[in-house]
Formats: structure tokens, sequence, C-alpha cells
């Protein structure tokens, strides 16, 4: 399908995303999805169009701009995504937790196609902290995605020292798959920690896996 579509085409779907109708809006999101993350210069030229997506008040319209611009960072030759970097991660700190979830396993993404951001957006992640989202438990859950990010990004980061006293506090969080989120995050690269100052670093783990936090 990806290697059928035309700009026309692609021009089209973008359309359909503001259809009044759920099967061709759904039908256009999964397709354009599917496009962001093996042809990404095909969308290049909508860019714009899904940086006001990010405003939409359909939460579902915001959740395929957010993922569409991931993709986008890959072929952002012009440094467009720079221009929106705080926009973009502003729902880290809520109030929809679904949507801070989207952003900060999206900002592991952004970091493996732009390393020179790594640290700034380790930094909004961080900002999870401060989130507040519908319940206490949100929170929990939030705090488990950005372990999931951090283990994406870590090798990448000139100053992990934050985000490493972050993973270690949720070694006490009241969320079991929080708990080991932290734990198998620790195993890992804690003694990466120590082997930091004889100048070995270890190989990026690269982006998590493409997956919607819905």
């Amino acid at each position: 399908m990806v290697a059928e579509v035309d700009s026309r085409g692609i021009a089209r779907l973008v359309e359909q995303l503001h259809s009044d109708q759920a099967r061709p809006r759904f039908g256009a999101g999964r397709k354009l999805r599917l496009i962001a993350e093996r042809r990404p210069e095909l969308l290049a030229p909508h860019f714009d169009a899904f940086v006001r997506l990010l405003d939409h008040p359909g939460k579902l319209f915001q959740w395929e701009a957010i993922f569409v611009l991931s993709h986008l960072a890959r072929v952002d030759e012009e440094g467009r995504f720079d221009a929106i970097f705080k926009r973009y991660f502003e729902p880290i700190r809520g109030p929809v937790m679904i949507t801070a979830a989207n952003v900060i396993l999206a900002g592991a993404r952004i970091a493996a196609a732009k390393p020179q951001l790594a640290d700034r957006i380790a930094r909004e992640i961080l900002g999870v902290t401060r989130g507040r989202y519908q319940t206490e438990e949100c929170r929990r859950i939030a705090f488990g995605h950005a372990i999931t990010a951090f283990d994406s990004i870590y090798p990448m980061l000139r100053d992990p020292g934050a985000a490493l006293r972050f993973v270690r506090r949720q070694l006490t969080c009241a969320r079991p798959a929080t708990r080991k989120k932290a734990a198998r995050f620790l195993r890992r690269h804690e003694p990466v920690s120590a082997g930091r100052k004889t100048g070995r670093r270890p190989a990026s783990r690269g982006a998590p896996r493409d997956r919607s936090a819905r």
C-alpha cells in the first residue's frame, strides 16, 4: 500500500482525517501511521497539518499527530521539529495520561532520530514527576512509560544522573509493573553508569517498538 500511494493519495488521507464519519477517519489514521513508519518522507510536505492536529479537541487526532510527527523527525532536515519542541512535549504534564504516555514514548523515537536532542527530551520526560493526571494510578502508569523511554535513550544521554535517580525511586512504586520496569532498567544500566568513568559507552538500544499508549 505504501509503495503505491502518490502525493494526491497522501493529501486525500490527510483530508479524511477530518471526516465527520468514523470509518474513513480511522482508516486514514491507520494508513498514515503505516506510511509514517515506512516512508516518512512522503508525509513531510504535510508537517504543518499534523502540527495543527496537536491542538485538535479530539484526543484521537492528537495521538495520530504525536505518532506521525515523531517519525517525521527522521526526515526533518530543516529543523522544523525544533521549532515545535516545547509545544510537542507539553502534554507530558497532564491532565490526560494516555496523551502524556504517547508523547513520552514518541520522545524516544525522536531522540533516536535526533540524538543531539536526547538530553532535552530526557528533561521533558522527567516533567512526568510534576504531572497532574486524573488519578494517582495514572501517574504511576506514566512513570512506567517514562522508564521505557529512558531505557531506549539512556546510552545517548550526556548527563544521565537525573534519569537514573528517577528510575531508582520507582523501585518502591505502588504499581508492580512500574517497579518491575525500574528493576529491569537498573540491571541493564547501573553498571553502565560506573563504566562511563572509564569512557566506555554501550550501544544504543534504539527507540522502543512503535506502539500506541492507548
